[in-house]
């Protein structure tokens, strides 16, 4: 009830306007805030190296994922963090327009094949920020991720157990030590059978991959805990030389 309440308040104050370009929505798709246009002009990752999808450097392996933890087999992003894709995340996150997950959850099921893995788990926010917030982000794209891949979603499965400080203007090094330990699981019911089958059976969705320092928080939690098998999908991912600079 609280949701729809939501939702027809964001309608009211953005009735059928693109959050990117502000071009009003076609009647048949009354609730998308990302018009068909603005879809159309995302850039899809493809490619890179198997296990992260970053680009592999020109000589030797791929030095965006050497580092993981074993438990993190596999991250996957729909499209790159351009200038389309950035508003979309942008009004999802700092202008509280949570219906916006919707779109970029069904955008997320357009661009990656579905999973083997039955669970969807949203990376948490922290206590704070969910409440100045009122809403997760990575929940409300999962929420529709799940409904389109016909998954489970378990939003406790991972929690936050200390409050961070916000990753944006930190380095990759002060990302992996700004979110190291702040993440607890709860282990599966049958430790041993997730062990032998070793088929990923928990899929970790957030909406931003930069340098994957979340992800890998909440991958060692859950692999801490029993899990042996992680996957990630990300809505978007940030572009390769903003990686560089940063």
């Amino acid at each position: 009830m609280i949701r729809d309440l939501v939702r027809s308040l964001e309608r009211f104050l953005l009735p059928n306007a693109c959050v990117v370009c502000d071009r009003i929505a076609p009647v048949q798709a009354p609730d998308e805030l990302v018009c068909g246009l603005c879809r159309l002009r995302l850039k899809t990752v493809r490619g890179g190296c198997a296990r992260c999808q970053q680009p592999l450097p020109p000589v030797g392996p791929c030095r965006f994922c050497r580092d993981w933890p074993a438990a993190l087999q596999r991250v996957r992003s729909a499209v790159w963090l351009d200038d389309t894709a950035r508003p979309m995340v942008h009004h999802l996150k700092y202008e509280g327009l949570a219906g916006v997950g919707a779109d970029l959850g069904r955008l997320v099921a357009r661009h990656l094949a579905r999973p083997a893995a039955p669970v969807l788990v949203p990376v948490p926010l922290a206590p704070r920020r969910l409440r100045h917030r009122g809403f997760n982000q990575a929940a409300a794209i999962a929420r529709t991720l799940a409904s389109a891949w016909g998954c489970a979603m378990d939003e406790h499965l991972v929690t936050r157990c200390r409050e961070t400080g916000t990753q944006t203007a930190l380095s990759p090094a002060a990302r992996i030590a700004n979110v190291a330990g702040a993440f607890a699981a709860r282990g599966p019911r049958d430790a041993s059978a997730a062990r032998e089958s070793g088929e990923p059976t928990v899929i970790l969705v957030d909406d931003v991959l930069t340098t994957g320092a979340t992800l890998v928080a909440c991958a060692t939690a859950l692999g801490e805990a029993g899990w042996p098998a992680v996957e990630a999908v990300t809505f978007a991912r940030a572009l390769p030389f903003e990686l560089r600079v940063a």
